[in-house]
Formats: C-alpha cells, sequence, structure tokens
C-alpha cells in the first residue's frame, strides 16, 4: 500500500491455517489498481467466536472465511444472506456498524468457472466432499439447473448432505462406480504437502468429460494432471479462487471488480 493511515479499511481471511492463501493478493492487488484506501490481511482464527467479537471491535469492514469455519461462523452472526443459510456455509462476511452479515460467493465462483467448459443445465455432476465448499458448490450447481451425485468419506455427513439435495450418495470407496459429465473435487486431497493423492481412481476419469479441483496449491494436482491424460478438458481451482474473489471484492466496495490485474496476480504468485 502507498500509504496506511487512521482512514485505512481492512479487511482479510480468517482460516486455520490461513498463511498459504492468495487471497490477500488479489484483493490488496485490486485495491491499488482502483486506488482504494483499503488493506486486506490473514487472520490466523481458532476461536470463531472471539475472532467475530474482536473484528466488530477493531471495526474490520469485511472478511473472507475459509476452512475449517465456513460452518462454524454461523451461530455467531447478526443476519445471514438467505443462499447462504440454504447453503449452510458462509465465506464472506460483511460488518457495518458493529453487525455482520453473511453471505456466500464460493457457489458463484464455481458456476462460473464451469460454464467456461460446459453448459451446466442438464449436465451430470459428480461432487466429491461432504463440507461447506461442497454444500456451497451443490445448492449452485442445482441453481444453475445441473444433477448432482454426491460421495463422501463419512456417511453421516454425506448423507445428510444428500438428503438437503434431494440427490444419491456414494461413499468415496465406491468410485469406480462414479459416471457424468462433470467431475468436482470439493475435498482437501491433493493439496499441499499430500500432493500424490486422488479422492477417486484414475481408471473412472475418460468417463467424464470436464474435471475440476478446486484446490489451487499446486495449480496442477494429480487429479487434473490424470484427467487432462485421459483427455478431459480441466479447471484448476485458480478460476473459482478468482471468480469468488472478484464477487466479494465487489460486495465489499460497490466497485466493479478489476478482473484481469487479479488474475495476473495470482498467475504471478503461483509461478513463483
Amino acid at each position: 500500500m502507498k500509504t496506511l493511515d487512521g482512514n485505512t479499511e481492512v479487511y482479510g481471511i480468517m482460516g486455520w491455517p490461513v498463511g498459504h492463501s492468495l487471497s490477500p493478493a488479489i484483493h490488496n492487488r485490486a485495491f491499488r489498481e482502483l486506488e482504494l484506501n483499503k488493506v486486506y490481511v490473514p487472520f490466523p482464527v481458532e476461536d470463531v467466536e472471539t475472532a467475530l467479537n474482536g473484528f466488530r471491535a477493531i471495526n474490520v469492514r469485511g472478511v473472507s472465511v475459509t476452512i475449517p469455519h465456513k460452518q462454524a461462523v454461523i451461530p455467531f452472526l447478526d443476519t445471514i444472506d438467505p443462499v447462504a443459510a440454504r447453503i449452510g456455509a458462509v465465506n464472506t462476511l460483511i460488518i457495518k456498524n458493529g453487525r455482520i452479515h453473511g453471505t456466500n460467493t464460493d457457489w458463484q465462483g464455481a458456476n462460473q468457472a464451469l460454464a467456461e467448459a460446459i453448459d451446466l443445465a442438464g449436465a451430470k455432476v459428480v461432487l466429491l466432499g461432504a463440507g461447506g465448499s461442497a454444500r456451497a458448490l451443490a445448492f449452485g450447481l442445482l441453481e444453475a439447473g445441473a444433477e448432482i451425485v454426491l460421495a463422501s468419506r463419512t456417511p453421516a455427513r454425506g448423507l445428510a448432505l444428500a438428503s438437503d439435495l434431494n440427490c444419491e450418495w456414494l461413499p468415496l470407496s465406491e468410485g469406480r462406480k462414479m459416471t457424468g459429465d462433470v467431475l468436482v473435487n470439493a475435498t482437501s486431497v491433493g493439496m499441499t504437502p499430500d500432493v500424490d493423492s486422488m479422492a477417486v481412481p484414475a481408471t473412472i476419469l475418460s468417463g467424464f468429460r470436464v474435471v475440476m479441483d478446486i484446490v489451487y496449491s499446486p495449480l496442477e494436482t494429480k487429479l487434473l494432471r490424470e484427467a487432462a491424460e485421459a483427455g478431459c478438458r480441466v479447471v484448476n481451482g485458480l478460476a473459482m479462487l478468482l471468480y469468488q474473489g472478484t464477487a466479494q471484492f465487489e460486495l465489499w466496495t460497490g466497485c466493479k471488480s478489476p478482473i484481469e490485474v487479479m488474475r495476473q496476480e495470482l498467475d504471478c504468485r503461483l509461478k513463483r
């Protein structure tokens, strides 16, 4: 930032861990591009309630929420967007006059990223995971008119989400039975440092037209590498990260996000 003063508005990202996040880089680059007196910082948070009270106390204006707090923040919000309430997960906090409003841009980011590769209306999507990110993506996919098959490790959590979605559930151990138009990994499997892992066997990938991984560290996960070799069109986690971030930026600032500048910053950081 050129200057930090008493008028600088503070934004940030809360999670545990959070040091790996690229969100500070893209939001600060966007603030500089539009010459906004704002700064975005990482907040390593273990105690959610204490953190939110702290944000109120020091007048933080907006916060991105990442793993593992996307569901844990909900009981401590003053208001919540109806779509986020239906999803049951929040990735964006808007703070004004000491009141915290929760919303969700993950589903918008995922839908926008996938829409560049396939028409989601009528597409059969196998979604891996049952956590906060998976919930957001699932409801977004339904909004786009997709058919969903959910697969996860934990039966109780997976079956509960499948019931909410009114869709089929499969255990991840039955990965060989999975077929469809799109496969989306909404788990952390394959994320640094566990880069040699995949949530499903490589042998099923040729049965899909598009494979998306929301993991962006590394940018090319083993899943995406195997999918490309199987002839699939691949969508990496960069696109979802970018588009959910641009939606957050616009909610916080009321300004149109400088998408290409934010994309360039992401590319630059990941090439390092």
